[in-house]
């Protein structure tokens, strides 16, 4: 199944689990059946997987500039955790709008996140695991980063301090992030 979301571009991906007495299996990718229901997505270079082991992690808010900016096809292979996706296209009707949901190894959900956006989450689940799909490889030198917590977003672990690294504490904030990504209708 694939459904919009309330940001132009950004789809939710729910492929179809067959299951019985022993567990279940699942096409966790497929071209020519995303194809067949209409969603065309470019090339995947590089598989990533991280997991967080606390509760309450975050991670994000994370870009690539261009020329290596990144596409993402987001699921949790283990655990759960809230999948961010924020609008950072210059001149885009939703530019700072985001959306969240959450994806977990239950529901088999997966976030399909353009070149444009920031991507971050928030893990619900110890030793929550998260694999995702680029369309471009990593390039230390496009690597860029927003403050978690300067786009509006309801995190639902609002009541604790999240875990964080360096690098995202010391993230610029939105009202100052010069976006190098520009919307194309």
């Amino acid at each position: 199944m694939i459904e919009a979301t309330a940001l132009p571009g950004v789809f939710l991906i729910t492929p179809r689990r067959f299951g019985d007495h022993r567990g279940f299996f699942s096409e966790s990718w497929n071209r020519k059946t995303l194809e067949a229901n209409g969603l065309v997505l470019p090339e995947f270079v590089q598989d990533n997987h991280s997991m967080s082991r606390e509760v309450g992690t975050v991670r994000g808010l994370h870009f690539q500039t261009p020329p290596h900016a990144q596409g993402k096809l987001v699921r949790c292979g283990r655990g759960k955790i809230f999948d961010v996706a924020v609008d950072a296209r210059k001149g885009s009707p939703t530019y700072g709008q985001w959306v969240g949901y959450e994806l977990s190894f239950d529901n088999g959900v997966q976030l399909w996140i353009p070149a444009g956006f920031l991507h971050g989450f928030m893990t619900l689940e110890p030793d929550s695991e998260i694999i995702y799909k680029c369309t471009d490889h990593y390039a230390p030198e496009c690597d860029g980063a927003v403050k978690w917590d300067s786009c509006g977003i309801d995190w639902p672990l609002s009541g604790i301090t999240p875990i964080i690294s360096d690098k995202d504490e010391k993230a610029q904030s939105f009202a100052d992030f010069v976006t190098p990504f520009t919307y194309e209708a």
